[in-house]
């Protein structure tokens, strides 16, 4: 059996390797820290070269893992006395992180930035009964140099359908957002109702029009697909021309829309993933405007060459 040799060169190069044809993403590398223990939000920095943000799912502190290109934690570098990373030293505690203060961890789904602020979504809402839904924003810090951020706003947000709680259908579940010309998107993963553990297909995308953080903001949906299953993450390209949408078993590519923001219409591409390769994925970005970069649960990384996703054949 063929073997898969990898060699990095350097960052984002090309590397060498032979693997079975059946599995589209290649595996960059293991996350360092121990404390990101359940990876579900990951965005790449356009402020700051070469940094990562990460986030565990629901229960974890209220913090951000900042990272570099080789899944290394960052940290300023004047508390190097006191912390350590990666390796343990003698007489220095581990770097917990970059902690935000003045917000809660319920249920963090996704990450997404425009180059300015930090957007984390806490919108997950597996049993479809939360009514504290929202999103917090961060001015983005630079992680070499800032040990932790307050938030600047909390934008509380609720989906135009849903009057009970928990819901009749259970399709208010959020584990993806991406931003577009300054404004949030959203996409649902839909259960069967009352069963959190079994799941039906289709998402639902919604806009967020207004940010107040003093009333609650009501989401309008804008478009809908019935062949995505199990939405977990979402994020625009750098060039804006392409939105990648993560599922558990595949990953889905729209083109942008000619007009108006209905970016499950377009143009769409598909590569589905091998599972026993992957693992649970809940999180993706972009390494760059042709490569994906997709994480698991596990705190692994994978890559996805964007270009070679194929077109999936009619419409929806």
């Amino acid at each position: 059996m063929l073997r898969c040799f990898v060699v990095f060169l350097a960052w984002l190069s090309i590397p060498i390797w032979a693997a079975a044809e059946s599995s589209p993403a290649v595996k960059l590398l293991d996350i360092d820290s121990p404390l990101l223990s359940e990876m579900s939000g990951l965005a790449k920095s356009r402020r700051y070269p070469e940094v990562y943000w990460a986030h565990n799912d629901s229960g974890d502190e209220a913090r951000l893992f900042p990272l570099d290109a080789s899944g290394r934690l960052l940290m300023p570098h004047f508390l190097g006395d006191d912390f350590y990373t990666a390796e343990p030293a003698p007489g220095k505690e581990l770097w917990p992180g970059l902690a935000i203060r003045l917000a809660t961890n319920i249920d963090w789904e996704d990450i997404a930035t425009d180059g300015d602020y930090l957007y984390i979504a806490d919108t997950g809402n597996n049993g479809n009964a939360r009514r504290d839904l929202g999103v917090y924003i961060v001015a983005e810090p630079n992680p070499r140099e800032i040990p932790a951020a307050r938030m600047l706003r909390h934008v509380p947000l609720r989906y135009p359908g849903q009057t009970e709680f928990p819901a009749r259908q259970w399709h208010y579940d959020s584990e993806a957002i991406f931003v577009d010309r300054g404004r949030l998107y959203f996409l649902t993963k839909h259960r069967v109702a009352g069963r959190i553990s079994e799941f039906e297909p289709g998402t639902y995308l919604y806009r967020l029009d207004e940010m107040s953080s003093d009333k609650v903001n009501v989401l309008k949906q804008i478009d809908a697909r019935l062949d995505l299953e199990i939405v977990t993450g979402a994020e625009l390209s750098p060039e804006g021309d392409r939105l990648a949408v993560l599922c558990w078993a595949d990953i889905w590519l729209f083109e942008s829309p000619r007009r108006g923001d209905r970016w499950l219409s377009g143009k769409a591409y598909r590569v589905a993933l091998d599972r026993d390769v992957t693992g649970q994925v809940e999180a993706i970005t972009w390494q760059d405007n042709n490569r994906l970069l997709v994480g698991n649960e596990g705190g692994e990384w994978f890559s996805v060459d964007a270009d070679r996703i194929p077109e999936v054949g009619g419409t929806h």
